[in-house]
This record gives C-alpha cells, structure tokens and sequence, in this order.
C-alpha cells in the first residue's frame, strides 16, 4: 500500500509538472522570449511590478484550473459562463476568439521571420510553421502538452543560463532601487494580457487532471519560474537600454557579444517558443470552434490555418507595441473576476 501511494504521488507531480510546462509554454511566446513583451510593460521601477504579477498569475492558474478541473471542460466557453455568467460570457467568448486568431497568425509570421537567419525564404518559414502546427493540433491536447515538456526546460534553463551571465557581467542592481516603485500598476496589464490565452488553453485540460495536487504544482511553479525569470529578464534589459532601440528583438542586444553559435542556438530557441504560442492559440480556438461547428478536426485546422496567412502579413513589433496593451486593457475586467471568484466560492475551492 505505501508503494502504491508513493506511486500514486509520483504521478501527481509528473502531471503537475506537465501542466506546469503546458503553462509556460502558452505565456513564454514570442514576445515574451524575445523581451519586447517584457520591456514593453516593465523596464525602470518594476521589480515590485514584476513580484506583483508572480503572485497574481498563481492564482489566477489556480483558479482557472480548479474550474476546469470541477466542471470536467475541454473548452473555455464553460469557464467563462462561470466566472462571468452568459452574458459578459459572450462578450469575452468573441474576444478570444480574435485574440488566438489574431496572435496565432503574427506567431507563423514571426516563425518565418525567425528562420530567415539561417537564410530559410520567408514563405517557405510559414509553410514549415503550418505543417508542424497541423500535426500537433492533430494530436490535440497530448501532443501539446509532450511538446512543452521537451521545449520548455530547454528553452527556460538556456534563457536563465544566457540571462545571467548577462546580469552578473553588466547589471549594476540594488535593493535600494526598490525605494522607488511607480510602475507597479503595470502588473495588472501584464497578468490580465497572459490571462486570455491561459483561460483558452487551461480550459482544454478538465478531462485530463485527475489529482487537485496537479493544480497546486502547476500554479505554484509556474509563477514562480515565470516571475523569477521576468525580473532577470527586465533587470539585464535595462543594463542595456541604449542598445535596444537599435534592435527588433531585445534579445540580440543582450547577444550583441557572445559567440554566433550562441546567437545562433538562442535564435532556434526563440522560434520553438513562437511555435509553442502558436501551437497553443491553434489548440484553443479549434477546441472552441469544433463546439460550434460540426466539422472534422484535421479539415478545421487546415481551414484555420489558411484563413490565417493573410494576418502573417502583419508585423511582429506592431503586434506587441499596439495590439498587446489594448488586449491587457480590455481583459482587466476579467482578471478582476478571477480573482475575486474564490471568495463567492470559497466553498468549492
């Protein structure tokens, strides 16, 4: 017996860790790898901020997980009807479904961009991206979530590695920085920006969580990497602020003296985590839409990503500089409703 419930404990954490990563593989997108997302909330004044989000992201996983968990949900429409109830439910409903499509198709454009540093024609990016998006929306949530197992330990110790050894030879930081803290409000865009697509995607998972312990392991680790990392992120951004304006990517400025296999291997890295983003928008919304339309999900995902290439047209740093602080602005309401959920329910929870 005592084997069997060591097994059984195992297991839990193996879930929890797996829905952990499925977690950081949806918020670590393009933007966010690349540092623009960062620096375009953050920057000067923001390690409160950054603390801030940490704490709120944890619970708002916690609760979206425990709703999907209760209700048994393989979409977020269920989700939303609880926190929300049917009318702003549907409101939000559309919303999501703009933001997936809109974003999934900027992350096939920025997945092209990406691969033409090693000289691969930008149409022929897109192609690849679509093949490789198609066989993981095939698969559905499993195949989602054993390729954010494989990507996102590589992807988060090589990001953390790069970073610090960054932060250690040019970051001059002070606790006596955190005398001054006026950004601090930026936390609320920022956690209610990543809150869409975590409501998306987490509400795909109420059919496979089986233990509330996944639920605890997964919020916890999540924020806590996802905040630890922000602040390093933002910390070695501003050592170099002058650099940055020289390049699209933030990211290359922390690059700018390191070897060009290092840039090189950062570079793939950063595609996997705009492939991540993209594989998880595309699960999403084809969970969501195959609720509504009676269609096979192998012809809906080749029809969604057709109806996509047309938005790869759009630019990535227009995407994060315009279209990310209207969607953190307009999902407020909606952190603000997951966040004080628990309390009417405190029951349940």
């Amino acid at each position: 017996m005592k084997n069997s419930g060591q097994g059984r404990n195992a297991l839990m954490v193996v879930d929890g860790l797996k829905w952990m990563f499925l977690i950081i593989g949806t918020t670590i997108g393009a933007g966010y790898a690349s540092g623009r997302e960062i620096w375009q909330f953050f920057g000067h004044e923001s390690g409160l901020a950054i603390l801030i989000f940490s704490v709120l992201f944890t619970v708002c996983c916690f609760v979206v997980l425990t709703i999907s968990y209760q209700e048994k949900t393989e979409n977020y429409s269920v989700v939303l009807t609880r926190l929300m109830g049917p009318r702003f439910s549907k409101g939000y409903d559309v919303l999501i479904i703009v933001y997936l499509f809109t974003t999934t198709g900027i992350m096939i454009a920025g997945g092209g961009a990406a691969l033409e540093y090693f000289h691969v024609p930008f149409t022929a990016g897109i192609l690849f991206m679509c093949v490789l998006l198609f066989i993981v929306s095939i698969r559905g949530v499993k195949g989602l979530t054993g390729l954010n197992s494989f990507l996102m330990p590589v992807l988060i110790i090589s990001l953390i590695m790069t970073l610090t050894v960054y932060f250690r030879l040019n970051a001059d930081f002070s606790f006596s920085n955190w005398v001054s803290q006026r950004n601090w409000a930026s936390s609320l865009t920022f956690t209610s920006l990543n809150l869409l697509p975590l409501v998306a995607v987490l509400s795909t998972t109420g059919t496979q969580i089986k233990h509330r312990g996944e639920i605890w392991i997964a919020s916890i680790g999540s924020g806590s990497i996802l905040g630890s990392v922000s602040f390093l992120y933002n910390e070695s951004l501003l050592a170099a602020a002058e650099d940055i304006m020289l390049y699209e990517i933030p990211l290359f400025a922390l690059l700018e003296s390191y070897p060009h296999s290092v840039t090189a291997f950062m570079a793939v890295l950063l595609w996997t985590a705009i492939f991540t983003t993209a594989a998880s928008g595309l699960h999403g919304l084809s969970t969501r839409l195959r609720s509504m339309l009676d269609m096979p999900s192998w012809l809906l995902a080749v029809l969604l990503l057709c109806l996509m290439l047309p938005v790869t047209e759009l630019g990535f740093s227009r995407l994060v500089a315009l279209l990310y602080p209207v969607y953190g602005i307009l999902n407020l309401y909606l952190l603000v409703v997951v966040l004080i959920h628990p309390f009417f329910l405190r029951k349940r929870f």
